[in-house]
This record gives C-alpha cells, sequence and structure tokens, in this order.
C-alpha cells in the first residue's frame, strides 16, 4: 500500500481484514450491499496557500516542515466514516500547507509564535485518530492552515514508584507508553479501540476512555499534571493529586482538543502490571436484564475492570461474524477481571454468585478471548465494509440509569428511521461499555447499504441521532469529544453562559485565535 492510499485506511496495512462469508451473505440478504466502492485514488491536493514569509518563520521555529503531498495527505482529516469517504472519492480539501513536526516544547512554543504573527491556523495533530471533525480547521480569514504533529515529543521522562506516576511527551503513542512502563514494571492500563493510533496528548485533550475503564477509569481521571503551551505563554498544571486553590486548571485543557494550547507533556497515574488476565463471558436473556446487572455490578459491586455487554442484535452479529452456525440468544457480557491469581479467582467466584443471582449463565473464558483477540479489531473491519458498498459509522452517548433504557430505545429507533426513510434500511446494534454508579454509556453501530451521497445520508442519519439524544436529556457525547461534529449539540447542552465561558477562555489564551478554529467552541 503506498503512502498515499493509506490516508483512507486505518493501522497497519498488513493487518487489513477480509470480510467473512456470514458477514458477506448478512450484508447482501438484509441490507441489499452487492455493489463493492473500491476506494479511488485520491485526487491532486489544492495548492497550498501558505505566504512565503510565514514559511520562513516556520522554518526558523522549527527546521522541520514538510510540504509534500503525501505529509499534507496524511494529515488532510482524522478517521470518522466521513473523512474517509471524502478522501476516498478524491476530496483532499482539508489537507493543510505544511506540517510542522517540532522536536520538543520550545518548538512549539516558537511555531506558535510565528503562527500567530503571520496569523496561520494551527491544527495539533497527535495519532490523528479523531471521528468528529477533529482535525478540520476553518480556514476564514487565516493566511494558511499547518498541522502540528507531535510525532518527535516521544520520551518518557520519569517514573516515580512511590507516587505511581509517570511523565510523558505527550506525542508518545499507547502501544509504546506500554512498553516503556513494562520495563518498570507499570501499565497504564487505557486500552481504548483507537489503541494501536493513538498518543497520550491526544488522550488527554479528548477526554479519552478505555475498555478496561471499570478498573482503571477514564484518560481524564488518570492525568495527575500537564504542560501546555499557548500562544498567550506556558503552564504547568496539577502539583498534587488534588487541591482546593480554587477551580482546577487541569480541566481547562483536558477535553478541549487543542482549542486552548498544544499538550506538549502529560504526567499520569500508574499501576503495577497485573499479573493475571481473565475474560469471561455471560449470558443474560436480554439487554434489559443485562444493563440492570451492569447496573448492580457498578453500584455495589463486585466490578471487573471490563464490563461490557451487548444488545441482542450485536450478540447476534457477532456470533456470526466469529463464524458460528448459529447465532447464540440472548445477551453477551464480557468481564475481565485483573490483578494477582488469588485476587482473579475471588473476583470470578464472587462474579458468579453475583450474576447468577441476576439471571446470568456462565459462558466461561471462550468469549472472553473472542472479544479479547478482536478488540482492536472493527477499524480493519470498517475499511472493508466500505470496500463491499456499506455505509458504517458509530454513535456514542451516555445517560443516566433511569434515562438510559429510553435514550437506547430513541437513538436505536432514530437512526433506523432516518436511514429506511433514505431508502436504505440499517442494522443498528449497540453496547454498555462504560459504567458507572449513576450511569452508562452506549454505542451504537449502524450498518447500511451506501447511497450514491453516502456523506450526505449519514449526516442526516447523524443529525437524527443527535436531536435523539438530546430530547432524551443524554449527553452528545461520552469519549468522541466535540470537534466538529457535535457543536450544534453541544452548544444547547451547556447554555448560552456556558458558551460565553469557553469564549473568554480562548480570549484570554489564544487572543489571535490560532489553535484549532472551528473546532469545539460554539
Amino acid at each position: 500500500m503506498d503512502e498515499l492510499s493509506a490516508a483512507y485506511r486505518w493501522g497497519d496495512p498488513d493487518r487489513s481484514v477480509n470480510l467473512p462469508d456470514g458477514v458477506r451473505a448478512l450484508l447482501a440478504n438484509a441490507l441489499g450491499v452487492r455493489e463493492p466502492r473500491p476506494p479511488a485514488r485520491v485526487a491532486a491536493l489544492p495548492p497550498a496557500a501558505l505566504p512565503d514569509s510565514a514559511l520562513r518563520a516556520l522554518t526558523a521555529a522549527c527546521p522541520q516542515v514538510r510540504t509534500d503531498e503525501a505529509a499534507r495527505l496524511a494529515h488532510a482529516a482524522g478517521m470518522s466514516t466521513v473523512d474517509l469517504l471524502r478522501l476516498r472519492a478524491g476530496d483532499a480539501t482539508g489537507a493543510p500547507d505544511a506540517v510542522v513536526i517540532p522536536a520538543g516544547h520550545d518548538e512549539v512554543v516558537a511555531v506558535l509564535a510565528a503562527c500567530a504573527a503571520h496569523r496561520v491556523a494551527v491544527v495539533p495533530f497527535g495519532g490523528g485518530t479523531s471521528v468528529v471533525g477533529g482535525l478540520r480547521a476553518g480556514r476564514g480569514g487565516y493566511a494558511g492552515v499547518v498541522a502540528l504533529d507531535l510525532a518527535r515529543l516521544d520520551q518518557l521522562h520519569d517514573v516515580d514508584p512511590v507516587s505511581r506516576t509517570a511523565t510523558f511527551d505527550a506525542g508518545v503513542r499507547a502501544p509504546r507508553a506500554e512498553e516503556l512502563l513494562s520495563g518498570h514494571g507499570f501499565t497504564l492500563g487505557h486500552f481504548p479501540q483507537s489503541f494501536e493510533r493513538a498518543t497520550l496528548g491526544g488522550f488527554a485533550a479528548t477526554r479519552s476512555s478505555g475498555q478496561a475503564s471499570s478498573g482503571y477509569g477514564r484518560f481524564d481521571q488518570m492525568v495527575v499534571g500537564l504542560r501546555v503551551a499557548t500562544p498567550a505563554g506556558d503552564l504547568r498544571v496539577g502539583r498534587a493529586p488534588h487541591t482546593a486553590a480554587g477551580p482546577d486548571l487541569r480541566q481547562v485543557f483536558l477535553g478541549s482538543e487543542g482549542a486552548f494550547g498544544v499538550i506538549t507533556e502529560v504526567t499520569v497515574q500508574i499501576r503495577p502490571t497485573p499479573p493475571e488476565r481473565r475474560y469471561l463471558g455471560w449470558r443474560f436473556p436480554d439487554f434489559t436484564a443485562a444493563t440492570q446487572a451492569a447496573r448492580a455490578l457498578a453500584q455495589d459491586g463486585p466490578l471487573p475492570a471490563v464490563l461490557r455487554c451487548s444488545d441482542e442484535l450485536e450478540t447476534t452479529i457477532n456470533a456470526v461474524s466469529d463464524g458460528a452456525q448459529a447465532a447464540d440468544d440472548g445477551c453477551l457480557m464480557i468481564t475481565g477481571l485483573e490483578g494477582t491469581a488469588g485476587a482473579v479467582t475471588a473476583m470470578e467466584s464472587a462474579l458468579a454468585d453475583r450474576l447468577s443471582g441476576l439471571g446470568a449463565q456462565a459462558l466461561g473464558p471462550r468469549p472472553g478471548q473472542a472479544w479479547l483477540r478482536g478488540r482492536f479489531a472493527a477499524p480493519y473491519l470498517r475499511d472493508a465494509l466500505l470496500d463491499a458498498g456499506a455505509l458504517v459509522e458509530t454513535v456514542e452517548t451516555a445517560a443516566f440509569w433511569g434515562a438510559l433504557p429510553d435514550t437506547y430505545v430513541a437513538v436505536r429507533d432514530a437512526l433506523a428511521t432516518s436511514l429506511a426513510d433514505l431508502g436504505t434500511p440499517p442494522l443498528v446494534f449497540c453496547h454498555v461499555s462504560h459504567v458507572y454508579p449513576s450511569g452508562a454509556s452506549l454505542y451504537f453501530t449502524v450498518v447500511a447499504a451506501q447511497a450514491a451521497d453516502p456523506v450526505a445520508q449519514w449526516q442526516a442519519a447523524k443529525a437524527a441521532a443527535g436531536d435523539a439524544i438530546a430530547a432524551a436529556g443524554a449527553t452528545i457525547t461520552h469519549h468522541h469529544g466535540v470537534g466538529r461534529d457535535h457543536i450544534p449539540w453541544y452548544r444547547d447542552e451547556i447554555g448560552a453562559p456556558g458558551s460565553a465561558a469557553l469564549r473568554a477562555v480562548k480570549q484570554a489564551l489564544d487572543p489571535e485565535g490560532i489553535l484549532n478554529p472551528g473546532v469545539l467552541l460554539p
């Protein structure tokens, strides 16, 4: 695979997948997907608009500046289905004029100063995994756009085994962070689906949640310190685990998506590497029983490190994808247990007692091991589905337990109805993967035949889902972030005073408005 075509595919090309026969039959028979849509070679990029004076200033601030086609294309978009569909159709209009690759914090500061002086928009770029339009900067009123790639900020600076903290450069990718920590006997325990590509700075900037969030918490809960470069100056926030010294400024940058500053260092809480991990499956008669059991574990325990439950359709589709001759009935719950061998065995026994009393049937380790093998495979599967002519995308939200059942039905039905009305009736399935004492997330996957204009097709479905989420009183995003795509609903969620407060922070830290314009701020 050449460097250009890699821009519209996920991850390692050697791990690309072929659709199982059962999935192909499901696509054809249930959705009418029969026309393959092989991606076209990406069209020539629009001419770079960056003035020579700005380019010279950038090069003086950071010697590594790339303006070649491959570098610009690789930073043209994130990894949403809409991003990929546009690139596959030859639309690379989101490409920056240049890619700046600083070697450290001081070069980031110098780049921001040069961009502010020449009114050049800056898109901080980590692993490029945004699925909410977080990497498409607005060009209006700017002399040009540059991507600020943090790949060279890739060091582990400190491990404090007493405090159990570690300080990393923000550009360290998640697999590398685990590799570096393992040498000290520790783990971060943060394994989102974007794990292979995403960076620690990106996790912080988007409030990422990993698959073991029940045991390790969300990434923003792991962050104890940040170093941030802004056009108005540098900040180091977080000198103790918690403080009563005013509002916690860490929260200004956690979830800020590069709109307020560029995170250059992250100090995180770490845990000793568990000597044993065990993943088990449980069957419930229906999704209501499964989510009620998840609530019981979240509120009263025992709570495993991984806790996720699929609705009836997702359970069926996963069984078909795994090559099962007949789909499993009911709903599947996966639990992940971590710790010493004795602690894991004790947890398994306690879970068995608790879940059997809640109507579960123990399925043993096979379903858990199948989930573990495939937990990072969904983006590769999406590539294959897009090639086959299917539209596939996700929607996620979170709600309090009391509102969760109605939210589930409303969002599922909104997605199904909106796509059916367009002549492409979908499969819509869902799972719960992050739980709290007061509520949980819902993660929907949608598969349909591609319409003639699949971008407009998905945007209509996304709007219907967003309206349903808002009407249900749920949040517009649990862990994907706001980006550009969620701004209309985010504006209503935080209200006019909240929007004004965010704009005031932006003015204080980025008075020229160069950082990721058009993203996050209502």
